[in-house]
């Protein structure tokens, strides 16, 4: 079993039941799946790029990354249907665990100049999106072998029915989010 997994089970669990009076284990708000996906608009130009990241991609998650094409064409942006401009690699159970501790512990604090994450970023339905500016930050990834910087998107989805129970579950999860009301 992963470290933060554990820690779910053992701590978080009993402490979110405590504080939201659930009485089903199983209503507890939890983590589904964790969505990484990559934007390549510029592989249009350069057909190395998307090998790279995709190479990337799979370091960072250990899993094979999926390729997005184009549903529609675009004359502005020279895309035609079909086109692939995009990665994405979805985790569940164990190695969704595996990547959220790594991210929490890792990652992000190996970010420039970094703040807090916005707490502002849920979607109403207990789901929590981020974005990275570059890849450089996981270690799995060696800095000097980095061809092109690319940012990736990081999506959590949880099982909680309201954003206040999903930034409870990320807070004691241990996700540093932004102090609000100008307390930095």
């Amino acid at each position: 079993m992963t470290r933060l997994l554990e820690q779910y089970k053992g701590q978080i669990l009993p402490s979110l039941r405590e504080d939201f009076g659930i009485g089903n284990e199983l209503a507890v708000p939890r983590l589904r799946k964790v969505i990484v996906s990559m934007g390549l608009g510029k592989a249009l130009q350069d057909k190395k790029r998307l090998p790279a990241a995709a190479d990337d991609l799979s370091k960072i998650t250990g899993q094979k990354a999926a390729i997005c094409r184009a549903r529609k064409s675009v004359s502005n942006f020279k895309l035609r249907t079909g086109y692939e401009i995009g990665l994405k690699v979805t985790l569940r159970g164990r190695r969704m665990y595996e990547f959220v501790d790594r991210l929490i512990n890792l990652a992000i604090p190996r970010m420039r100049d970094f703040r807090g994450l916005s707490p502002d970023a849920f979607d109403g339905r207990g789901n929590y999106s981020m974005g990275i500016a570059d890849q450089s930050v996981f270690p799995e990834i060696d800095i000097n072998k980095v061809e092109y910087p690319q940012g990736m998107n990081i999506t959590l989805v949880t099982s909680a029915t309201t954003d206040e129970q999903a930034r409870s579950l990320l807070s004691k999860l241990g996700m540093p989010f932004r102090r609000t009301g100008g307390q930095e």
